[in-house]
């Protein structure tokens, strides 16, 4: 009867199932897997379609994903024994405690409970399972990276933009002899207000062109009538009269007024201690402190006084009378602790240059700015690097947008006050002045939904803000999400333990120790690139990634084509004639549906599962499918489940150990190489060492081998169940030949022919 319906399945003839049933007489175990496994796509389909099959997986499918905990899942039996079927468990599905305390095991912790257990089932099992969920964070590694690599770039990038307008400007006031052709050339004008500090944006044309052409002998002119006495300053830069021209054989500007002006711009357009700014900061100290007549005029100069603090590393808040008299009044610095700076400078007693001096020496100037630049690279270095420490530990604590906009003031450390506060650093990042936007604001669009046309962010039309939003995962709560990464967290961590699993199995010593450091290099690379990954078009680029893909499955990158797996990822999953579900490989569609794509190869929120993945949920029915042919099996002959099995578990086994934990492989081997029922009574090392001498376990993942092992059970097992004169036992007991397992199936089908 077995024989004609597995006849049926392959669409013979009734002679053929006839043949195959002679035939089975002597090799009915072996010839019935066969049958079976050479088509086992077209024998799993025949049981998908059965009526009870079909009505649990169809529960299954619809219901996993409304499971939130671990006691809900296994208190919804028809869930639960389901899940427990597809993964070999279905003996334990009473024991309801138990396997919830394996279910919220972590998976990725060795000491865990189902990490512990012997059986590796269990572990298994857990894996299968997410009940603790992906980890929510503010960011992952890849948008840290990305925003600190953005933010280093930003300080590279504003050195040129200084350049480049200071350049710009250079080139073009030669040719500028009236005012408005600086007030018509947008680049001019903003040059010469932001040269001074002065707000561009909302200055109007008319009111710079009265201040560019005031006279400043006259106490009423716009210039000397205005509250910021910039305006009069930039006045003072340029020799405009009172219509707007330059009066003949003058220029709008001298070569020391806009010599004057690049030394001002640099220093009001620069952001952080760059070296085009030190270059500045020294040219603007020589040039002043050479006219300087006493102490309180360097001090009185804002860049002066902080040109000496930052080379004698003095407090901020000091007041400028004071740092005054450090630089010549030796009483007053030996109060204070600090007499460092008398040697710098060559004031008198009352604090004023001598007639004919200077305030130094052309070897105090020397020596002092070697010590400023000293001075200024500390602080050029512990500036940017302060900075991304401090964002880097502070954004693995945030759990909210509030957690976000926590002030560098409220930690317990004082010296992290002067830090650059983390969402500084963010805007910066994507070329955004904090100035520019109110922290309300900042709420609103951190907290913005990118998929919604009338978010908030999406209603401001500016990409800055929507790049800033995608650097962080922050729900519309406020409240730290998931990210949505091209595989979810855990699954990549199965690729990655299978990976290192492949790639040391059955080494030892040293030569385990170096497979493992290359292998965690590459692991290293994939988890990565799991978070930067958006596209499957991405994805398949990187052949690193995709070797690496492959690999932990057990596959040869050779042999899978570049266009062969462009269609796997172009399949409908849900569509069982699609083309990578059509694959008798099913390891393809495991990987397919690891990745979080839609059809069109775009990363998408709708294939994220909650306590269970995609891939987890086809695998999971995939094992209930294959259990339910092997348990059907083994109703009318143990010996094809067990050759089923087996085949199916060769490639995970690594060690005697995980033969001798499972029952069914147990059995399986004693059968294969005829051992008593002693055997099992042995101290365990000596069975291991048993199983050793016998299978070469680094083989149980090469096909042709696993054959070999299989054809000696069907035999053994036919032996010693009733089929004494199998021919096949013969070969195994010492034949001078062999039959191809493919030819004796071919007999069978030809010989009624």
């Amino acid at each position: 009867m077995e024989a004609q319906v597995m006849g049926h399945e392959l669409g013979l003839c009734s002679k053929q199932e006839a043949s195959i049933s002679m035939v089975s007489g002597a090799f009915s175990t072996y010839t019935s897997y066969l049958v079976l496994n050479r088509d086992i796509n077209s024998s799993l389909s025949r049981v998908a379609k059965q009526g009870d099959v079909a009505l649990n997986t169809a529960y299954y499918e619809e219901n996993i994903g409304k499971v939130t905990t671990a006691e809900e899942f296994v208190n919804d039996y028809r869930l639960f024994s389901y899940a427990m079927k597809a993964y070999g468990l279905e003996e334990m599905t009473y024991a309801k405690a138990f396997m919830q305390k394996v279910l919220e095991s972590d998976p990725n912790d060795a000491t865990s409970f189902a990490n512990t257990l012997t059986d590796t089932r269990y572990a298994e099992f857990a894996k299968a399972y997410n009940f603790s969920g992906d980890m929510a964070k503010a960011q992952t590694s890849a948008q840290t990276d990305n925003l600190v690599t953005a933010y280093q770039d930003s300080f590279t990038q504003e050195e040129a933009d200084i350049k480049s307008e200071t350049a710009y400007f250079q080139g073009k006031i030669g040719s500028v002899d009236n005012v408005n052709d600086i007030i018509g050339n947008d680049r001019l004008r903003n040059y010469v207000l932001e040269s001074f500090g002065l707000d561009a944006t909302y200055t109007s044309k008319t009111y710079l062109s009265n201040v560019l052409t005031s006279d400043l002998d006259d106490p009423d002119s716009v210039a000397n009538q205005a509250s910021n006495d910039a305006w009069r300053k930039l006045a003072a830069a340029f020799n405009f009269s009172a219509d707007g021209t330059v009066a003949a054989g003058e220029t709008a500007q001298s070569a020391d007024q806009t010599s004057d002006l690049r030394l001002d711009y640099i220093y009001n357009k620069s952001s952080f201690p760059s070296d085009l700014l030190f270059d500045a900061n020294q040219e603007y100290w020589e040039k002043n402190v050479a006219k300087a007549g006493s102490a309180s005029e360097i001090t009185s100069d804002e860049r002066l006084l902080d040109y000496v603090k930052t080379t004698f590393g003095l407090r901020e808040t000091m007041m400028a009378s004071s740092v005054a008299s450090m630089m010549y009044s030796r009483t007053f610095a030996e109060t204070i602790g600090n007499t460092e700076l008398l040697d710098y400078f060559t004031f008198q007693s009352d604090g004023t240059v001598a007639a004919g001096g200077a305030a130094q020496t052309s070897e105090q100037a020397d020596r002092l700015a070697a010590k400023y630049k000293s001075a200024f690279q500390a602080t050029q270095t512990d500036a940017v690097e302060n900075a991304v420490s401090n964002f880097e530990t502070r954004i693995a604590e945030v759990k909210s947008i509030d957690d976000f906009f926590k002030s560098n003031a409220d930690d317990e450390d004082p010296n992290n006050d002067e830090v650059t506060e983390i969402w500084d650093v963010a805007l910066r990042a994507h070329g955004i002045d904090p100035g520019e936007i109110s922290m309300t604001a900042l709420r609103k669009i951190l907290a913005s939904d990118l998929d919604a046309k009338d978010s908030y962010v999406n209603q401001l039309d500016d990409e800055r803000y929507v790049a800033l939003v995608k650097a962080f995962n922050f729900d519309s709560e406020g409240d730290v999400d998931t990210p949505l990464l091209a595989q979810s967290e855990n699954v990549t961590k199965d690729f990655t333990t299978d990976y290192l699993s492949l790639k040391t199995r059955f080494l030892t010593g040293a030569e385990r120790e170096k497979a493992g450091e290359t292998a965690t290099t590459e692991i290293e690379y994939f988890e990565k690139q799991m978070e930067t990954i958006t596209t499957v078009d991405q994805l398949l680029a990187d052949s690193r990634t995709v070797n690496f893909l492959l690999e932990s499955q057990g596959l040869d990158p050779k042999s899978v084509a570049k266009d062969d797996l462009k269609q796997m990822f172009a399949s409908d999953l849900d569509d069982p004639k699609s083309y990578v579900n059509q694959l008798s490989d099913k390891t393809f569609a495991k990987i397919v549906s690891s990745f979080n794509f839609d059809i069109e190869g775009n990363l998408t929120p709708d294939t994220v599962g909650t306590v269970q993945q995609r891939s987890d949920v086809l695998q999971t029915v995939n094992s209930y499918y294959r259990q339910t042919l092997e348990e059907e099996q083994g109703s009318s002959n143990e010996g094809v489940r067990l050759a089923l099995y087996f085949e199916r578990k060769a490639s995970t086994i690594t060690s005697a150990y995980d033969l001798l934990g499972d029952t069914a492989l147990l059995n399986f081997f004693k059968t294969t190489y005829n051992l008593s029922s002693y055997f099992s009574s042995m101290d365990l090392e000596k069975q291991a060492a048993t199983v050793e001498k016998f299978v070469e376990l680094d083989q149980l993942s090469d096909p042709d081998y696993v054959q070999k092992v299989i054809q000696r059970f069907t035999a053994l097992y036919d032996s010693q169940n009733g089929a004494a004169n199998s021919p096949a036992l013969s070969v195994l007991q010492g034949g001078s030949y062999s039959i191809n397992p493919d030819t004796l199936l071919a007999v069978a089908q030809l010989s009624a022919r």
